[in-house]
């Protein structure tokens, strides 16, 4: 318990430090930073495109609408919203919700990739197009939604990813609400198959050794 306590503190000053050092312009502007939100210590990060007016209100991401339809779906697999992280490219809320833009992102990216390798997760999950394409600009959502990309980028411990359609778009198009209720699904038995893999692994690295 008082690891899961000292490891939250210390996620919370790398947010502190980022209110201050992060240069993004959005800042002059929004209410408030919209830092992570979540376990520490979580095996999964949902990672979403920017904050909107409810978040931007109560400085925590996914607390609108798509932040309860997402709660929805992690009880579907047996997961609860604390059990989970979830944070955004961009932590500052974009004037009337427009994308945010290019320099925006790279303003805001030290602050993701320090967190997201802070927490260490076994898979990062993207909810919607905007995030994936900050990691994989050729991808179309249309395309790979709910099949699990694998890649080592240089300055990021995690190597599995699985794009999803975004939950608030979700939301207005019914088709696209049973595409991501499906998609999400799949989480556990991916989450399974990377542990799996990471266990023989690790038998390899001991035959090795010996």
């Amino acid at each position: 318990m008082n690891n899961t306590v000292d490891r939250s503190e210390e996620l919370k000053k790398i947010h502190e430090r980022w209110f201050v050092d992060c240069e993004c312009e959005l800042k002059n502007i929004a209410t408030q930073p919209v830092p992570g939100d979540g376990n520490s210590s979580s095996e999964i990060v949902f990672i979403g495109e920017a904050p909107g007016k409810e978040e931007d209100k109560q400085g925590r991401p996914f607390v609108g609408a798509a932040g309860k339809f997402l709660a929805e779906m992690l009880e579907t697999i047996k997961l609860k919203r604390e059990e989970i992280y979830i944070t955004n490219i961009v932590k500052y809320r974009p004037p009337n919700n427009r994308d945010p833009l290019p320099e925006e992102k790279d303003a805001c990216r030290a602050w993701l990739i320090e967190e997201l390798n802070f927490i260490n997760p076994k898979l990062i999950v993207f909810l919607g197009r905007h995030s994936m394409n900050d990691f994989f600009p050729n991808e179309k959502i249309s395309a790979v939604h709910g099949k699990l990309l694998i890649k080592k980028f240089k300055n990021i411990k995690t190597k599995h990813f699985l794009p999803l359609y975004h939950p608030a778009a979700a939301l207005y198009n019914g088709g696209m609400r049973e595409t991501l209720i499906e998609d999400f699904k799949k989480i556990p038995k991916i989450l399974e198959k990377i542990e799996n893999k990471e266990k023989e692994e690790i038998k390899i690295e001991q035959i090795k050794l010996f």
